[in-house]
């Protein structure tokens, strides 16, 4: 069954982050809306099939030169939201 969710982001040149995982909090897919399209395919590419407290550890406050977030930051994010 697994859960869910379109998390809008903020502070980076992506507008949305897609996030899907299973009941076990498995990534089973994440697709960024907008954003630098090579680096968000090689992060999806990454994280599928990582359990998401392992990628919350991992990318959490990474930031994006002087901005206070990045992408994988708001993925963090986003995953933290998913899985409550």
């Amino acid at each position: 069954m697994g859960k869910r969710i379109t998390y809008p982001t903020s502070g980076t040149c992506s507008k949305f982050i897609d996030v899907e995982v299973d009941d076990n909090n498995v990534i089973q897919d994440v697709v960024f809306v907008g954003g630098c399209h090579g680096n968000l395919q090689g992060i999806r590419t990454l994280v599928k099939g990582m359990k998401a407290e392992e990628v919350i550890s991992r990318v959490e406050g990474i930031r994006c030169g002087s901005k206070p977030t990045s992408c994988p930051d708001q993925l963090a994010k986003a995953l933290k939201k998913v899985i409550g």
